[in-house]
């Protein structure tokens, strides 16, 4: 059996790969990018960073800094337009993973029109749009290794998963500096979604032998290194292993796919505005602890490659000691529940059972070790309050 893996075509990866972002413009034979940002990184000057120096090689750029958190389809529509009418060879996409994955919808829209249902999951987007150069500023979604964007249809109320060679970023820079200025928030509810992704890349009944690899490699690298960057952002040491770590689950994910926790994940976000990171923390010990009888030996390997137990433990034992983990790093990492979110219980009520149809819509649960019927989703869910 023989499987297919994607990645980038190019990756500068270490301190200061952003001033290789010229090279890389030359390499891939473009020279008239857009960059598709928010306005925080306007206002901390990660912009203007990026301008100068493209401009001190001669290379001119515009921005389109109107992306906003958990993307919708009218937020991209400026962009799109943008992408239509001006002339454009190539998009630089910087930022978290909403503006990624904002870039990548504006990338395809703007060359095919149409809206994003039309792409939605499970059709394959393999068309070529305008190629993405990916600059994250966080070490959580890997999104600039992947060939999947999430984007909301507001009208109802669902995150559309749409997937695809065409998503994915023909370039990518992994910069670390960029995320020291990231505040612990965001560090704890990127850095648990980068953990996500590597763990249910790992347990994925899509996994493969080159996106277990990845998985295991990040695991070891985000292990160790989560608490330390929430707590000391300046800890460059710590940063860098987690911007490499997100990268690498992004990779493993990318080929392996994820599952239940992501597919919980995504109605939670779009009902309530929870960021997605942080609904993966709240989903991580409960969909774990359900998922662990049918893979043990797979969940026990993750305990492993984090450090939260040592080969002298058997899989029972690395388990125990995993779910302890995951139950203690929420509550150092500060991961609220749903009702301390703000979440209303009667309106968590009236439409759980819709945020189960918009879960199994997505086929993420189906890649899970264990696949949940409607009542134990359900179950799962209700949890969240208990």
């Amino acid at each position: 059996m023989s499987f297919t893996i994607t990645l980038p075509r190019l990756m500068e990866i270490g301190k200061n790969a952003c001033q290789k972002l010229p090279s890389v413009l030359a390499a891939l034979g473009v020279n008239k990018p857009l960059i598709i940002t928010d306005k925080i990184m306007v206002q901390l000057g990660y912009i203007k960073q990026i301008q100068d120096i493209l401009a001190a090689q001669g290379i001119d750029s515009d921005v389109h800094d109107d992306t906003i958190p958990e993307p919708t389809e009218s937020s991209i529509l400026s962009g799109v337009e943008k992408v239509r009418t001006g002339g454009y060879d190539s998009i630089i996409a910087l930022g978290g993973g909403s503006p990624i994955d904002s870039a990548k919808a504006i990338a395809i829209l703007g060359k095919f029109g149409g809206t994003i249902r039309d792409y939605k999951f499970p059709r394959q987007v393999n068309e070529t749009g305008l190629p993405i150069i990916a600059i994250p500023t966080t070490a959580g979604t890997g999104s600039e290794a992947t060939k999947f964007t999430i984007i909301t249809d507001e009208e109802k109320n669902e995150k559309l998963l749409c997937v695809g060679v065409g998503f994915l970023p023909v370039a990518a820079i992994i910069d670390y500096t960029l995320t020291l200025s990231v505040p612990a928030r965001t560090t704890a509810d990127t850095g648990i979604d980068a953990m996500t992704h590597a763990i249910e890349a790992y347990v994925s009944q899509k996994q493969n032998p080159y996106s277990e690899q990845q998985a295991l490699a990040a695991l070891r690298l985000i292990g160790p290194n989560l608490q330390k960057a929430y707590h000391d952002g300046k800890d460059e040491q710590a940063r860098e292993a987690m911007m490499l770590g997100s990268t690498l689950a992004g990779i493993a994910f990318n080929n392996a796919s994820v599952a239940l926790v992501h597919g919980m994940s995504r109605p939670i976000g779009a009902f309530f505005h929870v960021p997605h990171g942080l609904s993966n923390a709240m989903l991580l010990p409960a969909i774990t602890e359900f998922s662990i009888p049918a893979a043990p030996s797979r969940y026990a390997d993750c305990a492993r490659a984090l450090g939260v137990a040592d080969s002298n433990d058997n899989d029972t034992q690395a388990n125990d000691k995993l779910l302890a983990f995951l139950k203690a790093l929420n509550v150092e990492l500060k991961v609220p529940t749903l009702a301390e979110f703000g979440v209303e219980k009667a309106y968590f009520d009236s439409i759980v059972e819709t945020m189960c149809e918009q879960a199994f819509a997505s086929g993420s649960p189906n890649n899970n070790p264990r696949i949940p019927s409607k009542d134990e989703m359900l179950s799962l869910y209700r949890s969240l309050w208990t």
